[in-house]
Formats: C-alpha cells, sequence, structure tokens
C-alpha cells in the first residue's frame, strides 16, 4: 500500500512540473499579443501543434522567449523574424510560400495526386478482356456444357 502511495505522489510531483507558471503582463494589449504568437508559432518537437497547445519543455521554452520579448517591446515582426533566423520557416505554423517551402505547401497534394493515378491505372489495367470466340469453338463449348449438365441431372 506504501508503494502505491509512493508512486501516485510521485506521479503527482512530475504533473506539477509540466505546468507553466503564471505570466504577468503590464497590459492586456500585451497577453493578447503573446496569445496571438503563440497561435502562429509551431512546436519543433510536436510538429503539429503551435506553442499554446503543446507541453513539450522546448515550447516552454519558446513560450518563455516569446513572453521575454513581448515584455521588452518588441514587435510581433520582430520577434518572429528572430525566431525564424534561429529555427527556420519551419517554426511558423503557417510558413510562407518560397522556393524553400514549396515541397510542405505542394507535397500533400502532390502525394494525393500520385495516389489517385496510381488507383486509376490499377483499376484500368484489371478490367477484363473481352475474348472473340469462333463459331466453332463455340460449338465445343455448347456441346461440353450440355454434357455437363446431361451428367449433372443424371446424378
Amino acid at each position: 500500500m506504501r508503494s502505491l502511495l509512493m508512486i501516485g505522489c510521485l506521479f503527482f510531483s512530475l504533473t506539477l512540473f509540466a505546468a507553466d507558471d503564471p505570466l504577468q503582463f503590464e497590459n492586456s494589449e500585451q497577453q493578447q499579443r503573446y496569445q496571438q504568437l503563440l497561435e502562429e508559432l509551431r512546436c519543433l518537437v510536436c510538429q503539429n501543434q503551435t506553442l499554446a497547445d503543446s507541453h513539450a519543455d522546448l515550447a516552454q521554452d519558446l513560450r518563455n522567449e516569446v513572453y521575454k520579448m513581448v515584455a521588452a517591446g518588441q514587435t510581433n515582426d520582430n520577434i518572429i523574424e528572430f525566431l525564424v533566423s534561429r529555427y527556420g520557416d519551419f517554426v511558423l505554423y503557417r510558413p510562407p510560400l518560397k522556393w524553400t517551402t514549396i515541397l510542405l505547401w505542394f507535397g500533400p497534394f502532390a502525394l494525393l495526386l500520385y495516389g489517385l493515378v496510381s488507383v486509376y491505372r490499377f483499376v484500368r489495367k484489371s478490367k477484363t478482356v473481352d475474348v472473340i470466340v469462333s463459331p466453332v469453338d463455340r460449338q465445343r463449348l455448347s456441346r461440353l456444357l450440355d454434357s455437363n449438365t446431361d451428367k449433372q441431372v443424371g446424378s
């Protein structure tokens, strides 16, 4: 029983470390800018979550960095430029369309198109082929079928 209590306390204490510290802003405009920036920036660990949604340690570090920059009075553009220069366009949740990000924007559509073309080719190849049967072969088939049905009826 004691070991279960110790394990429970251990797990509870780990969740306390994962909680974000409450942040103090000078005004509501700074807090809104902070939240807006967190929604525009991607967690580099989770990759499909914004900084606002992620619980990764790196996301917490980036949130702290954004908070410090907002509190220091830097503009949103300056903060985004700083993070892009440090981590690349991938840190943006909606990266700009340029040559280095073209695969991010059009890669899924290219894969979808490739899949549709592959399915079309497969279906087209698997269609049955009409066979032209000569009249002589048709008579032989007819005799074979008749003799087969006579055997089945007689059994």
